[in-house]
């Protein structure tokens, strides 16, 4: 799709990322809203979870709230953990779940884990090129100019190596959630597997956004390609 016009053959690219992406959408929120109702053995919130994780790893930081649902997250910048209210205040495993994998990313950032440096170095890249890429190849495509187009490629690229990038993080945090978890005895026998679905289901959202970014990456690649084949 190119912006003004509509190229079928943009489906074809793009729609196994789209259906896995919405796939993927479903997955989380039926898992947790699977195991936002099972209680977790020792009935303490996901605030209360968060406090002991954070003493647990020596960690002194800010716990606060965020709206919206599944909107968890930490904050590397001003070193805060961001808890929706379903999180924050039900004493479910899927509240462990997903605040034992922020307090993952509070771990990574006080221990200077690479992944995660390298993925806030390319946050602005990967907000700028996209869309910078997206004009450049649109006017190359409109001019006729192959290298306009390659351009564009480069910069839209960025998404890609950003959303690649991600994959690290996410998965290591959660490997770090379940440790975490099992060492400090706050999920019970039988719920481990119940949290690690609940952190499998979030970590297949950064798959899907990686296969998107790739899809569109070679449907870009595949115009250029036929963009020269016509000039030659």
């Amino acid at each position: 799709m190119y912006g003004f016009f509509f190229d079928p053959m943009y489906l074809l690219f793009a729609m196994p990322a789209l259906l896995l992406a919405m796939f993927a959408q479903w997955k989380v929120s039926s898992t947790y809203a699977k195991y936002t109702q099972v209680r977790n053995v020792r009935n303490i919130s996901g605030a209360q979870a968060a406090e002991y994780l954070l003493r647990a790893n020596g960690l002194n930081l800010n716990v606060s709230g965020t709206p919206g649902q599944l909107t968890d997250h930490y904050d590397p910048r001003n070193k805060t953990l961001y808890l929706s209210q379903g999180v924050a205040q039900t004493p479910s495993v899927a509240s462990l779940a997903i605040v034992a994998h922020e307090v993952g990313h509070a771990v990574q950032d006080s221990q200077g884990y690479a992944p995660m440096r390298l993925r806030a170095f390319l946050v602005a890249p990967a907000s700028v090129g996209p869309w910078v890429g997206y004009i450049l190849f649109i006017i190359g495509i409109f001019l006729n100019f192959t290298g306009l187009v390659w351009l564009g490629i480069f910069f839209f690229s960025a998404s890609l190596i950003f959303a690649l990038a991600t994959l690290p993080v996410e998965f290591n945090a959660s490997q770090r959630a379940l440790a975490m978890l099992r060492s400090s005895a706050l999920v019970g026998q039988g719920e481990v597997e119940a949290a690690q679905s609940v952190l499998t289901a979030a970590a297949l959202t950064y798959v899907a956004a990686a296969a998107q970014s790739l899809s569109t990456l070679l449907y870009y690649v595949f115009v250029a390609l036929n963009l020269g084949r016509r000039r030659d």
